[in-house]
C-alpha cells in the first residue's frame, strides 16, 4: 500500500535518524513526478503537532543528507488533520478514531468504501465499527485510508 520507490526508500533510510534526533517521527516519504518536476515529499509528525517552524527545521537538517539523490523539489510537511494511513504504524496510532477506508473494488456487500471507528489494526487488516456493524478489511484490499476530522467539534 505504501508508495515507496527506490529513491524514497533510500532517502527514508538516510534521514530517519536525523528526523528522530530532532524529536520528530517520520510519517512518510514519497518520490513523485508531477509533469517535468520530481518531488521528494517528507512528512513528519510528533505528539504536539507540526508547525511551519518544525518543517523548516527538518528541511534544513536533512537537505545535506539528500544531495546524492536526484529530485527537483524537497517538501517537508505535517500529515495534516485528515491523515493518509499507509503503514501499520499509521493505523495503530489512530485506533479509536474515525476513518474512511476505500477498497480497490467492491466487496461481497457491493461497497467500495467504509467509514467507522478504527477498533483494531495489524499487518493483516483493519477492523472498523461502522453504523452497519463491525467489519474486518484485509490490508491487500485497501486502496486508500485516511482519518476523518469532525470539523463541527471546533465550532
Amino acid at each position: 500500500m505504501a508508495k515507496n520507490t527506490g529513491v524514497a526508500a533510500m532517502a527514508e533510510r538516510a534521514i530517519t535518524p536525523t528526523v528522530n534526533e530532532l524529536g520528530y517521527t517520520l510519517w512518510d516519504v514519497e518520490y513523485v513526478r508531477e509533469g517535468a518536476e520530481q518531488y521528494l515529499r517528507v512528512t513528519i509528525d510528533n505528539d504536539e503537532g507540526i508547525n511551519i517552524n518544525d518543517c523548516e527545521r527538518v528541511h534544513r537538517a536533512i537537505m545535506g543528507l539528500l544531495e546524492e539523490y536526484e529530485w527537483d523539489h524537497l517538501e517537508v510537511s505535517s500529515p495534516g488533520v485528515e491523515r493518509t494511513l499507509k503503514r501499520a504504524a499509521h493505523f495503530e496510532k489512530v485506533i479509536g478514531e474515525r476513518v474512511e477506508v476505500r477498497l480497490f473494488s467492491p466487496d461481497e456487500n457491493g461497497k467500495k468504501s467504509y467509514v467507522g471507528t478504527l477498533k483494531a489494526a495489524d499487518e493483516g487488516g483493519v477492523t472498523l465499527d461502522t453504523p452497519d456493524g463491525e467489519i474486518t478489511i484485509p490490508r491487500e484490499k485497501i486502496s486508500k485510508a485516511k482519518t476523518i476530522c469532525d470539523f463541527d467539534q471546533y465550532n
